[in-house]
C-alpha cells in the first residue's frame, strides 16, 4: 500500500509538470513586456513600415515630435514621420478629419470647436503645450515707461492691451487675467494684433500699453528694453490648456499604430523634460530644436521659458472644457460639441501601460 501511494504520488507531479509547461504566461497582447527584444526596448515594431503624416509648423510645442524622430524613437517601431505645412487651420482640420494627416498640433479657439460641431471628426488626445509654474512661455509684458504705472493686475484698468486673437486661447487668458485684476473687458482697451513681432514695435512707440505676448519675443523685447515682463500667466491661469495634439479618427482607431506613435513622442517629450527642467543632455535637445523651429540661436534656447509638455502626456481636461464654456458665453460657438467625445485620452494611458510613468 505504501508503495502505491508512492506512485501515485509521483504520477500526479508529473501531471502538473506536463499540464504547468502547456500553460504559457500571460503577455498583455501589445504589451511588448520583454524588454530587450525588440529595438524599443518594449513593443515589438511594425511588420511593415508605416508612415504617419504630422502637420506640424516649426513650433516649439512641437518637441516631442522633432525629439523623437532625430533620437530615433520612431524609427525603432518601424513608423517613419513626415512633417507637413498648412497655410492655416481651416485647411488642417478637413486634411486631418479625412485621414489625410494623422496627427496635429491645435490651439483651442472657437473656430477649431465650430468645425468639430459641424462634423469634423478630430480627437484631442494629448499635451502640446502648457505654463510652467513662475516661467510661461505666454505671457504679459509691459512697456519699460509703464513701470510705474501698473504694479498689479488692477492697474491695466484703462490701459491698451494688445492680444493675438479673438475667442481664442489668448482671448481666453486675457479673459482671466483681468478678471484676476477685479476688472471687466469694459475697463481695458483690447487691441487685436495677430502678429507677436508686431507687438514689439507698438509697445516701443507707445502705441499699446502691454500685450500678451510669446516666447521668443518676450525675451528678445526684454534684452532689447523694449518691455518687461509682467507676473506669470500661472498667476490667474495655472492649468491652463494652450495646445493640443490632435489626432484623426482612423489613426486613432488604428491601435497597433497608434500606441507605438504615442509611445515614441512621450520618449521625445520625456528626453525634452530632462533637458529643460533637469538640466541633462540640453547641448544635444537644443541642437534639435535649431534644427526644426525657427528659434536657430542655441544661446536663446538658454535663455527663453519653454513650453511645458507633460511627459506622460496628460492634459488640464477641465480647462479645454472651460475654454469652450466661455466662447459659448460669448456667443462665438455655433451648435454644441461633446467634448467627451472629442476628448480621448485612451493612447496615452495605454502607451504609459507601455512604457511606465514619468516621476518628476
Amino acid at each position: 500500500m505504501k508503495r502505491l501511494r508512492s506512485l501515485w504520488f509521483v504520477a500526479l507531479m508529473a501531471f502538473l509538470f506536463i499540464v504547468s509547461g502547456c500553460v504559457q504566461p500571460e503577455t498583455g497582447g501589445n504589451s511588448g513586456s520583454n524588454t530587450g527584444e525588440h529595438p524599443s526596448g518594449d513593443l515589438a515594431p511594425l511588420e511593415k513600415k508605416t508612415t504617419v503624416i504630422i502637420a506640424e509648423d516649426g513650433a516649439a510645442s512641437g518637441a516631442g515630435f522633432y525629439i523623437a524622430k532625430e533620437k530615433g524613437y520612431f524609427e525603432d517601431y518601424n513608423i517613419e514621420v513626415k512633417f507637413a505645412q498648412f497655410a492655416n487651420s481651416d485647411d488642417m482640420l478637413p486634411a486631418l478629419a479625412s485621414g489625410e494627416v494623422d496627427i496635429a498640433g491645435g490651439v483651442s479657439t472657437a473656430s477649431f470647436f465650430n468645425a468639430i460641431a459641424q462634423g469634423i471628426d478630430v480627437k484631442i488626445i494629448a499635451d502640446k503645450g502648457h505654463n510652467v509654474e513662475g516661467k510661461s512661455y505666454f505671457s504679459f509684458v509691459i512697456g519699460k515707461d509703464q513701470q510705474d504705472e501698473i504694479k498689479e493686475y488692477a492697474d491695466f484698468k484703462g490701459k491698451r492691451i494688445a492680444v493675438s486673437t479673438k475667442n481664442g486661447v489668448d482671448d481666453y487668458i486675457f479673459e482671466q487675467m483681468i478678471a484676476h485684476g477685479g476688472l471687466t473687458a469694459d475697463d481695458v482697451e483690447f487691441v487685436l494684433m495677430p502678429d507677436f513681432g508686431s507687438m514689439l514695435g507698438a509697445v516701443s512707440n507707445g502705441s499699446i500699453d502691454a500685450a500678451l505676448q510669446i516666447e521668443p519675443f518676450i525675451t528678445q523685447g526684454t534684452e532689447q528694453g523694449i518691455h518687461v515682463r509682467f507676473g506669470d500667466t500661472t498667476d490667474y491661469a495655472p492649468e491652463a490648456q494652450i495646445a493640443m495634439v490632435l489626432g484623426s479618427p482612423q489613426f486613432v482607431r488604428d491601435k497597433d499604430v497608434s500606441v507605438r506613435f504615442m509611445a515614441a513622442y512621450l520618449k521625445g517629450v520625456r528626453d525634452y523634460n530632462d533637458a529643460f527642467i533637469k538640466g541633462e543632455n540640453k547641448d544635444e535637445i537644443i541642437t534639435i530644436m535649431t534644427k526644426h523651429t525657427a528659434l536657430k540661436d542655441p544661446g536663446l534656447w538658454e535663455k527663453v521659458s519653454v513650453t511645458g509638455l507633460d511627459p506622460n502626456g496628460h492634459m488640464y481636461v477641465d480647462d479645454i472644457k472651460n475654454q469652450y464654456d466661455t466662447y459659448k458665453a460669448n456667443g462665438a460657438i455655433r451648435g454644441s460639441v461633446d467634448l467627451d467625445k472629442a476628448i480621448d485620452t485612451s493612447l496615452t494611458d495605454e502607451a504609459i501601460e507601455i512604457i511606465g510613468t514619468y516621476e518628476e
